[in-house]
């Protein structure tokens, strides 16, 4: 058993303590940063391994609810360009494209344009022909139509963090990586080393850890697993244009579940597809900047998980992304799962503070790229009426 009894106190002290080095507690860190904050980013691996660097590296608003999922997506988009100058990120804003194939999934598609720019929503509707003009991997065989999304932006999670980490690094933010944080208090966080962080304000963003610190706080929180797969890089430089879904991806984001078509679309997989709502697939890909195609994926929602990948669940992603992508080199050159906590009372996050000067942020439910710069413009809104350090 760790003794928490003799602790080494850190001499200085930070206006902001995070607890987290994923994608939330750094968009966190680098806003208050921006602010003229002093802060500290406390990570208990000494790389980033988790769902931050495990995902699509999409920026997607148009999956988002209108009202605030929307309004924090869009905010999060501009940031994540001014971010990603300042820190020499690598991104596309290419936008997104939803193919329909079936009469119901074309329906579902017109009735969300129809009412989408009152929202925020930026598409369009396209024509077989106009999908082909601008998208080299979208299959037109059977295509009925297609919406096109400009608000949509890619970047390579597993260049990004990294490079997020170093400019913050640059611009006086001090990062503690191998920092395993065992206790948080009011103004201060102890690692299991012994040492003791202090600071005005002390934030947890721990990812799929929701056991460690105030487990009491994620009832209504549960954990997903999903597969997802990397291509080998695509040749001669070829692109996939828009990132690209079809009409199994419009039964999972929340903006689609207002129309009143969907639920044809959701019938039709539930008969045809069972297997589909079993393993919570749905088909999307995007491109890295090395070229290789991130596919993916599927969702398991339990509170453990075995560790082994199932290849039935990605025969049944391959095999429906056939039908509406092709490419130029199919290969996989890599497997992998990754965890997310998600709220289960439809919550976009979980915000809480569970004691004075201590505020938990986690659990946006595999959207944490998409939101967590526009979350953590709210969390800091909030800090600030606490108090300005």
């Amino acid at each position: 058993m760790i003794s928490l009894r003799a602790t080494m106190t850190v001499d200085e002290r930070f206006d902001l303590v995070v607890v987290g080095g994923g994608i939330v507690g750094l968009a966190h860190a680098w806003l208050a940063s921006e602010r003229g904050w002093k802060v500290a980013v406390l990570e208990r691996s000494p790389r980033a391994v988790g769902a931050s660097i495990r995902n699509f590296g999409m920026i997607w608003p148009i999956g988002q609810a209108p009202g605030r999922g929307l309004m924090l997506a869009l905010r999060s988009r501009q940031t994540w360009e001014r971010v990603a100058r300042e820190a020499g990120l690598w991104t596309d804003g290419i936008g997104s494209l939803h193919l329909a194939y079936h009469a119901d999934e074309c329906a579902v598609i017109e009735e969300f344009a129809a009412g989408a720019s009152s929202h925020g929503y930026v598409v369009g509707m396209l024509t077989p022909a106009e999908v082909a003009a601008i998208s080299p991997a979208a299959r037109t065989e059977g295509l009925l139509a297609g919406l096109l999304s400009t608000t949509e932006m890619c970047v390579d999670p597993r260049r990004a963090i990294p490079g997020i980490i170093a400019r913050l690094r640059e611009r006086g933010v001090f990062v503690q990586s191998g920092c395993d944080v065992v206790q948080v208090r009011s103004g201060e966080a102890t690692c299991a080393d012994g040492s003791c962080w202090r600071g005005k304000h002390v934030l947890v963003c721990s990812g799929e850890d929701v056991r460690g610190l105030f487990p009491e706080a994620y009832a209504k929180v549960t954990l997903c697993k999903l597969q997802m797969m990397r291509t080998e890089p695509q040749p001669q430089k070829w692109r996939l244009g828009p990132m690209l879904a079809a009409g199994s991806t419009l039964r999972h984001y929340a903006s689609f579940r207002n129309c009143s078509s969907l639920s044809l679309v959701q019938a039709r997989f539930a008969r045809e597809r069972p297997e589909f709502d079993r393993f919570g697939i749905h088909v999307m890909v995007s491109q890295a900047s090395n070229g290789q195609l991130t596919i993916g994926d599927s969702h398991e929602y339990a509170d453990g998980f075995d560790p082994f990948l199932r290849d039935d669940i990605d025969r049944l992603i391959l095999e429906y992304l056939s039908m509406f992508v092709r490419m130029p080199e199919p290969r996989i050159a890599e497997r992998w799962y990754g965890v997310y906590a998600k709220c289960t009372d439809g919550e976009i996050a979980l915000v809480a503070s569970p004691m004075a000067g201590v505020w938990i942020v986690n659990a946006l439910g595999g959207a944490g790229m998409t939101l967590s710069f526009g979350l953590a413009e709210e969390t800091l809104a909030r800090l600030d009426d606490s108090g300005q350090p």
